[in-house]
């Protein structure tokens, strides 16, 4: 789901306070967002509604990209009770990004 500066409130902080929300910053231009965001889709697609994932496009969205200190892109960053609570950037391997999903689990089911 792609999300605006216009439903970011509703569609990642407050939906975060029920679910984890993964947001994928990212530009078209941008290379590794290309390539990460594959592996974001089925990571996330295999915890089955575990955890959701929405997608911020940093060139339509500057000021969400501001207002989280968007340096460098790909940008993913774990919302949960509507605050930022995992973060990495970069197109990591696919068994990174499984295991930041299963660490955000594991922590918000602690």
């Amino acid at each position: 789901m792609d999300v605006s500066s216009e439903t970011f409130e509703t569609d990642v902080i407050e939906r975060s306070r029920e679910v984890p929300v993964i947001v994928d910053f990212w530009a078209p231009w941008c290379g590794p967002c290309h390539m990460l965001a594959p592996v974001l889709e089925r990571e996330v697609e295999r915890r089955g509604g575990a955890v959701e994932l929405v997608k911020v496009n940093i060139d339509d969205n500057p000021d969400i990209a501001r207002r989280f200190a968007i340096s460098g892109i790909p940008a993913v960053k774990a919302f949960s009770d509507g605050a930022v609570v995992k973060e990495f950037v970069g197109a990591v391997p696919p068994v990174v990004v499984a295991g930041f999903l299963d660490a955000l689990r594991d922590e918000v089911a602690a």
